[in-house]
């Protein structure tokens, strides 16, 4: 079936091109036949006769025939040429001509220029650049069973994208399986239970697996997709961790015997870990932040190494609540660090600090008759950083966009990034008093500082151009996924919308009043010779007729 639509996308992309094609050599036909005409050595009276004779030899079913099939063929195009655009973000013509036309005309291909003559420091920035668009776990995504599908119960939609959950597949295989699975069967089952696509096939092969023993992985699965409530995936937790915990103090005493030891204790590792996390973040939805808090600072202190979780952003979000912002800045001079990647959540945060500062006094009236104190600049400047790095966000948090529930993936500086923060991080920005009226009078400043941001940055790198491609396989369908920068219609569609409504309106026009149309058509062609005219008779005023003659027959 890929195959075969694959080959008819290809079929229908020739059809277009040779439809342009053709739509234009007919009109090229028409104005060579029209120039072939003039170039006659005749008098210009005898050449402009020439013409209405053969424009009156044609009939207005021509005329209707000939607008008709353009209208259709531009229609056609048109429409082919806005569902490209919708899809890849790119005018098909526009691209076959730089692919295909440029190279024939002598162009140069940017990208093997800029390939060939960058440096050093470009290539870090390209590779930068690539690893922006890498899709990461959300760190802070919900529970399926608990959250997720009690949404899909409530509202009958589908608040996870298959490509979503896919990748939350492929990272439970990453994380939670291992070669040697197949020597235990409750993990030989559970291996083949996290490649399973159908929900209840998975459960049932967990609790297939825990009739065998007690595993880890199964209870993991039956928290994350079968617990309806928090509170049961959290009772179904701590059995994991209990299990987990005893593996992985078994896998740690022989994990120097051999590779697949080491293999297995690195997965218990993981499992662990995991558990320990999602045990931490049960207790915060359950309004035990303290003891989320302290649990969240011990796994980060016993496994200082595994930063993939990126713990340190829920710790981030459960200080906020607790309003503990000393540790917060404590937190964020450790990790808003120049060597380590940016999220959202650490840049909106720093930002949200430094806007506490100053936000409950800051009035946009005062700050223009005096100006921006040291504070309110430093201020302000933060939240131009955190603009520059995901613009999607302050849309979220002022509410000028609806929110959806966070994807279980995001794509950093897209708008599954700020979905996931402003779901988690809206109640602490309205908690500090005025740092909402400084983020709506200050964040579309961010752009005044960056109008080519696909091209330049300020403090990051180019904004990426994948991330829209990437959010609407991340985000479901009924979200209106924000896109930024805007892109702009190309000249293509507008040139062939216009060319199709003007082509269709002459073909309805013609077909209405042929006779009014010829006389219409006559009148303009007369106009459009008669500067041609003025200037040959002053040409043939000028110059000898036998030389005239002579030039004529060139």
């Amino acid at each position: 079936m890929a195959e075969a639509a694959t080959g008819f996308l290809e079929l229908l992309k020739s059809c277009i091109v040779w439809s342009w094609t053709y739509l234009w050599t007919v009109w090229f036909f028409i104005v060579l036949f029209l120039v072939y005409i003039l170039r006659v050595p005749l008098k210009i009276n005898d050449n402009l006769s020439t013409v209405s004779m053969f424009l009156n030899t044609l009939t207005p079913k021509f005329y209707v025939a000939l607008t008709g099939t353009s209208s259709l063929i531009s229609g056609l195009i048109l429409i082919f040429e806005w569902w490209y655009f919708r899809k890849y973000g790119t005018s098909f013509i526009e691209q076959v001509s730089v692919s295909h036309l440029r190279p024939l005309l002598g162009g140069v291909d940017n990208n093997s220029s800029n390939n060939s003559n960058s440096s050093n420091g470009d290539s870090d920035s390209n590779r930068q650049s690539v690893s922006e668009c890498k899709v990461w776990r959300n760190p802070l995504n919900l529970f399926r069973g608990a959250e997720y599908n009690r949404y899909t119960w409530v509202t009958g939609r589908e608040p996870l994208t298959y490509y979503d959950m896919n990748l939350s597949a492929q990272d439970h295989q990453t994380f939670f399986t291992c070669d040697s699975d197949h020597l235990r069967p409750a993990d030989a089952i559970m291996q083949k239970a996290w490649r399973e696509r159908n929900p209840q096939a998975r459960i049932s092969a967990a609790h297939e697996a825990l009739e065998i023993n007690e595993c880890a992985t199964a209870y993991i699965l039956l928290a994350e997709e079968e617990a309806t409530t928090i509170a049961e995936a959290e009772k179904l937790f701590k059995q994991a961790l209990k299990a987990g915990d005893g593996c992985y103090r078994r896998s740690q005493q022989l994990q120097h015997h051999g590779s697949q030891y080491e293999a297995q204790h690195r997965r218990d590792t993981n499992v662990l870990v995991y558990i320990k996390r999602r045990l931490a973040m049960c207790a915060r939805r359950l309004g035990r932040t303290r003891e989320a808090v302290k649990m969240m600072r011990d796994l980060m202190k016993e496994f200082p190494l595994l930063s993939m979780f990126n713990i340190h952003e829920n710790l981030l979000e459960a200080l906020l609540e607790l309003q503990a912002y000393a540790d917060v800045q404590a937190v964020l001079a450790k990790y808003d660090d120049i060597s380590l990647p940016k999220s959202a959540t650490i840049c909106y945060t720093a930002a949200l600090l430094k806007a506490r500062a100053v936000s409950d006094k800051f009035s946009p009236e005062a700050a223009s008759r005096r100006g921006l104190s040291t504070a309110e600049m430093n201020a302000v400047e933060a939240i131009h950083r955190a603009v520059e790095f995901n613009p999607h966000v302050p849309k979220y948090l002022l509410e000028m966009k609806s929110l959806i529930l966070p994807p279980e993936h995001i794509l950093k500086r897209g708008d599954s990034e700020a979905i996931a923060y402003a779901f988690f991080h809206l109640a602490h920005w309205k908690r500090v008093e005025g740092a909402l009226n400084l983020l709506h009078c200050t964040w579309e400043g961010t752009f005044r500082m960056i109008p080519y941001p696909l091209e330049k940055g300020h403090l990051f790198y180019p904004y990426p151009i994948c991330t829209e491609t990437a959010d609407r396989e991340l985000l479901p369908s009924f979200h209106e996924v924000s896109v930024y920068p805007k892109k702009e219609l190309p000249f293509f569609i507008l040139f062939t919308a216009g060319l199709c409504s003007f082509t269709a309106m002459l073909a309805l026009l013609t077909h209405q009043f042929p006779e009014l149309m010829g006389v219409f058509a006559k009148a303009f062609l007369s106009t459009l010779f008669a500067p041609l005219n003025f200037v040959m008779e002053k040409v043939e005023s000028i110059l000898p007729s036998s030389l005239w003659h002579q030039l004529t027959r060139i």
